[in-house]
C-alpha cells in the first residue's frame, strides 16, 4: 500500500508515475523492467509509464508520485492509499504491427488503437509507430475509420435540436486569427457556433492563446454549454472539453517528429468537429510556398479527402482555398494579434486589411448556410454586421460571459527592429521563418511577445529601414530571436522601381 503524492511535474498529455528505489511496498527492480504500471485505488485504475526517484526528499519509500497529468486522469486526492500493478497486455499493438507492414486495417482495429490511446496505455515510442505506419500508406475508408474511431473516444456535445456551424483553418500561416472575428460576426447573425480552440505546441500562438489575452478560454464542458445557451456562441480552450483526447496525444508526438499528413489532418479535425456536434464547416485552406499545403494540386487532393470523409459522416462541408504566401495581419503572437483583431472588429481605419478581409470571406461562407438568407448574401450580411459594431457587441458579450483576462494589449518594451539590407520590393515572407524567430522570442509562453510585422508583400522599402519589430518576453530571448533573424530575416526583396 503507498500513499498517493502530487508531483508537481507537466509531463504535457503524457500520464507519469514515480517511484522511490527504497519503495518499502515493492521489489522496484520487477516493475522497472517493463517501464509501465497501473495505478489502482476505489475501483479507478490507470495505465503510467514508470520512473524512479533516488532523492528520498522528493518522494518517500511509502510513497507514490503521479505527474500532473496523471493526477488529472487519476481523479483521486492527495494522500489516496493505493496500490500498483504491471500493466495489461495492450493487445491493440497486433494492429500497429500490421499498419507498419503495409496492411490495411479495419474500422475495429482502428477503434481499438484509439481506444488504448486515449487511455494512456501506449508509450510515445508507440505511438509514433502508429502515426509513421499510418504516414506510410492509407485508404480513403481507413481515413474515415480513423475519423470515426477518434470521434467515439471522449466528450460528445449535443446542442438539443440547434444546427450547429463551426470554422477552422489547418494552419501554418502566422497572425490568421480569423476565427475570434468570424465567431462574433456569425453570433450577431443568430447561427450557433460554439468554436473550441487549440493552444500553441510549436507555433508562436494558437487561438486559445490569444484568446486568452482577452477572456478567460480554460472553461468545462459545463460551463462552455452555458455559455452558448445563453449567448450563442463561444472561444474557448479545446482541450480542457475532453473532445477527441486520442487527437491531443497524437498531436503531442506528431509535432516533435513533424508528421502532418494529410489523412491524419482530416481524422484530427473532422473528429473534433463532430464530436464539438457540429453540423456545417467551413475549412480553410491557405496555400502558399512556406505554408502546409504548398501547391494548388494538393490542395484539391486534401479538399477531395474532406468532402469524402466529411460527406460519409453526415457534416456539410464549405472548403475555401485561400491565399497562404504570407503572415495574415500584422502581430504574429497572442498580444500582437489581439490587437490586430480588436482593430478590425472596431473598424479602425488602420486595422489590418487582408485579416479583415479574409474573416469576412469565412463568416460570409457560414452565414450562407442560413436557410432563412437568400442565396449569395452572406458575405453582405457579415459585412453588415462587422460595419455596424454587430459583431464587436457580441465579442464583448463573449468575453462578458467568459469572464475578462483583464491582461494589458500591451507588447513587450524589450524589443528590436530588423532592417532591410537592401532597397527593393517585399516579394515575399517565409511563414515559416517568421513564426520561428516569434516562437524563439517568447511567443506564445510571453503573451507580449512576437514579431510585428511593419511591411507586406508588394512594399517598397529602403536600405536601413525597418522590416519588423521583435518583441521579446526576456532579454535572452531577444538575443535567440535576434541571431535567428539575423541569419534569415525570412523577407525576400525583389529590385526597386523607385529611382
Amino acid at each position: 500500500m503507498l500513499t498517493l503524492k502530487r508531483i508537481g511535474i507537466d509531463t504535457h498529455r503524457e500520464s507519469i508515475a514515480y517511484l522511490s528505489r527504497s519503495c518499502a511496498h515493492y521489489h522496484v527492480e520487477e516493475f522497472q523492467a517493463f517501464g509501465k504500471i497501473e495505478v489502482k485505488a476505489n475501483g479507478t485504475r490507470i495505465p503510467a509509464t514508470l520512473n524512479i526517484v533516488d532523492d528520498d526528499t522528493l518522494l518517500g519509500p511509502h510513497e507514490l508520485g503521479l505527474s500532473e497529468e496523471a493526477f488529472r486522469l487519476f481523479g483521486l486526492p492527495p494522500g489516496t492509499i493505493v496500490t500498483i500493478d504491471h500493466p495489461r497486455a495492450v493487445e491493440s499493438l497486433d494492429a500497429v504491427r500490421a499498419k507498419i507492414q503495409g496492411q490495411v486495417l479495419s474500422d475495429a482495429q482502428y477503434a481499438a488503437v484509439i481506444r488504448d490511446v486515449a487511455a494512456q496505455r501506449y508509450s510515445k515510442m508507440e505511438i509514433a509507430a502508429f502515426l509513421v505506419g499510418c504516414a506510410s500508406f492509407m485508404t480513403a475508408e481507413e481515413v474515415l475509420g480513423l475519423t470515426r474511431a477518434m470521434a467515439e473516444v471522449g466528450q460528445k456535445l449535443r446542442w438539443d435540436g440547434k444546427t450547429v456551424v463551426d470554422k477552422h483553418c489547418i494552419g501554418g500561416i502566422p497572425g490568421n486569427r480569423t476565427s475570434m472575428i468570424v465567431v462574433p460576426i456569425v453570433m450577431a447573425h443568430g447561427l450557433t457556433i460554439p468554436k473550441t480552440s487549440s493552444r500553441a505546441i510549436t507555433s508562436p500562438a494558437g487561438t486559445a492563446d490569444t484568446m486568452e489575452v482577452l477572456a478567460r478560454v480554460d472553461i468545462g464542458t459545463d460551463e462552455m454549454r452555458a455559455i452558448v445557451e445563453e449567448i450563442g456562441g463561444c472561444l474557448v480552450w479545446g482541450g480542457r472539453v475532453n473532445l477527441s483526447p486520442a487527437d491531443d496525444v497524437l498531436i503531442t508526438v506528431e509535432r516533435p517528429l513533424a508528421i502532418d499528413t494529410r489523412e491524419q489532418m482530416v481524422a484530427s479535425i473532422l473528429s473534433k468537429k463532430l464530436t464539438a456536434g457540429a453540423s456545417y464547416l467551413v475549412l480553410d485552406i491557405p496555400v502558399g510556398p512556406t505554408a502546409k499545403v504548398r501547391s494548388q494540386a494538393d490542395a484539391v487532393r486534401l479538399r477531395k479527402l474532406f468532402e469524402y470523409v466529411g460527406g460519409q459522416l453526415g457534416l456539410m462541408l464549405d472548403i475555401r482555398i485561400t491565399d497562404g504566401r504570407q503572415p495574415i495581419g500584422r502581430g504574429v503572437g497572442p498580444v500582437l494579434e489581439a490587437r490586430d483583431v480588436l482593430a478590425v472588429l472596431r473598424n479602425d481605419a488602420d486595422a489590418p486589411a487582408d485579416l479583415r478581409e479574409r474573416a469576412l470571406l469565412l463568416a460570409g461562407a457560414l452565414i450562407e448556410s442560413d436557410p432563412a438568407l437568400r442565396g449569395g448574401q452572406g458575405i453582405h450580411r457579415a459585412r453588415a454586421l462587422l460595419d455596424s459594431g454587430a459583431a464587436m457587441q457580441a465579442m464583448e458579450r463573449i468575453i462578458m460571459a467568459q469572464g475578462p483576462s483583464g491582461m494589458a494589449l500591451t507588447p513587450s518594451a524589450i524589443m528590436q527592429e530588423v532592417l532591410a539590407p537592401d532597397d527593393g520590393v517585399v516579394g515575399s515572407i517565409d511563414c515559416l521563418r517568421i513564426a520561428r524567430v516569434a516562437r524563439m522570442a517568447g511567443a506564445p509562453a510571453f503573451k507580449g511577445a512576437g514579431v510585428d510585422l511593419l511591411h507586406k508583400c508588394g512594399d517598397a522599402v529602403r536600405r536601413g529601414e525597418p522590416l519588423y519589430r521583435i518583441h521579446a518576453g526576456l532579454p535572452t530571448d531577444l538575443t535567440f530571436a535576434a541571431q535567428l533573424a539575423a541569419q534569415d530575416n525570412g523577407y525576400r526583396l525583389t529590385r526597386s522601381s523607385r529611382p
